[in-house]
Formats: C-alpha cells, structure tokens, sequence
C-alpha cells in the first residue's frame, strides 16, 4: 500500500506550508539532512501558476531553517532553449529570493554528471545525472497543472528538469529536453528510477486545467496544498484533483517505485 499525502486547505503559503509540513513529520527528516536541494517547476519564465512561486520556496526555506544548519540550494534546468535558466530565475524572482535568504541557485542544464545505469528502464538505460541530485536531500515543488503530453504533470514529471541538455536535447532543438516527448510516460518513469523526489510540496492553490504552459485557471481554485514522501502517491492524488483518472495515466497507472 502507497503512503497517502498529507492534503490542507490553502490559506496562504506562511500558514499552509507549515502546516501540511508538519502532518508529514517532515521537522524531524529535515533535521537529519546536511544538504537539501530544492526544485521548483521553472519549465519557462511565465510566472505562477504555470511555475512554482518563489514565495512558496521562500517559505519552504524558512521552514527547513527551523529544523536544521543544512546547506539550502535551488536547482532547476530550464526547458526553453531561447531562455536561460539564470534568466529564469532572475525574472520569476528567484535571484533575489536567493539574494535575500543567502542561499544559491544551481543551473542544472549546466552542471558536472555522473553515469548511471539500469537496465531496468526501457527508455534510458544508460542515464547521465546532475552530480548535485546524488548527494542532496531532494525537495520538489510542483505546481499543479494537466499537460499537453503527459495529460498530466506533478513531481515525477518534474524530475525532468535534471536532464542535462548536452545529452537530452534531441536533433530538433526546440526544446532544451526533447529526448522526454518521445514515450514520455516510459521517460518519466526511468528518470524517477534513477533519481527521485525524497519530499514532495505540491502546490494546488490554483490549478491549470487544460494546458501546463497556460490556458484557463480552475474555476474554483482548487485551493490545496499537498506534502509527501511517495512521490506516486502524490502525483495520483493531485491528478484527481484535476479531475483526471490516474488509472489511464501511463507514469502513474503501475507502482514503479
């Protein structure tokens, strides 16, 4: 049986995050950790709720420093080739979030890999990995939105944002992770076999309905916030949300983890 998440009712992310943080006993984990990487969904430079609110880090931050002396980064690799990801973060207000809570940002598109291998994934046997994900306590922090591919996108998609493009950009260039649209459900998962979220932060406060990179908001807001340490389990809970069956979603319809 799959750990459920931990799900509240979003009041604002300095009241919530605590919050559903503390139905998890993440206090206690945090404080074990020396090292804790942070990744949002910056997938483009559009601000929330098509990318993780620097505000919801910021709090997220807080709350690891009531817990523990551990070293606090930000890492995100960007999907859009026209627009850095140090653009990214300046424009969306990450610089200066880091600015003011001295903490670093981390380009994952740039960064030194370590080769893994598993013959268990069908996609990607062979997997060059950001060194930083290997020995960092992972925090992901999705937005909650459908996709356009995927028909869905949470914290195992957001696992994505670690493949380097030197090696994951494919031949057409239009996207710096091109080489996840082709089966993507199977990318997906072979990506969260090599590495995936230790703690999970899956902001519902609003929603996208239809399409990860905008279209309508959901109407009602959907107005939650979800925590956990199964990454599956949050990601079938949030779809549900969306009104989506998870069942006939191809990442989440089989327990991989």
């Amino acid at each position: 049986m799959r750990n459920a998440p931990a799900i509240v009712d979003f009041v604002d992310y300095r009241s919530s995050v605590p919050t559903v943080l503390e139905k998890i006993g993440a206090g206690r984990i945090l404080s074990e950790q020396d090292a804790v990487l942070i990744k949002p969904n910056l997938v483009s430079d559009q601000p929330f709720p098509v990318t993780t609110s620097p505000e919801c880090c910021e709090v997220i931050i807080d709350y690891i420093r009531s817990w523990s002396r551990a070293e606090i980064v930000i890492a995100e690799g960007t999907g859009n080739p026209r627009c850095g990801t140090s653009e990214v973060f300046h424009r969306l207000g990450y610089t200066r979030l880091a600015s003011d809570r001295k903490i670093t940002l981390v380009d994952l598109n740039n960064c030194p890999l370590t080769r893994l291998k598993n013959h268990q994934c069908k996609r990607f046997p062979e997997f060059f990995m950001p060194k930083i994900a290997m020995d960092h306590f992972i925090i992901s922090v999705p937005v909650l939105k459908a996709h356009s591919l995927s028909a869905f996108t949470g914290t195992l998609k957001n696992m994505i944002g670690f493949a380097p493009p030197a090696h994951y950009a494919g031949s057409g260039g239009i996207w710096n992770k091109a080489e996840f649209h082709i089966d993507i459900h199977q990318a997906i998962r072979d990506i969260n076999r090599y590495r995936h979220a230790d703690l999970t932060i899956l902001d519902a406060s609003v929603g996208l309905a239809e399409f990860h990179l905008g279209g309508p908001r959901c109407d009602p807001p959907v107005g939650k916030l979800l925590a956990g340490l199964d990454p599956l389990a949050i990601d079938r809970a949030a779809a549900g949300m969306l009104g989506l069956d998870w069942r006939e979603i191809g990442h989440l319809a089989h327990d991989f983890l």
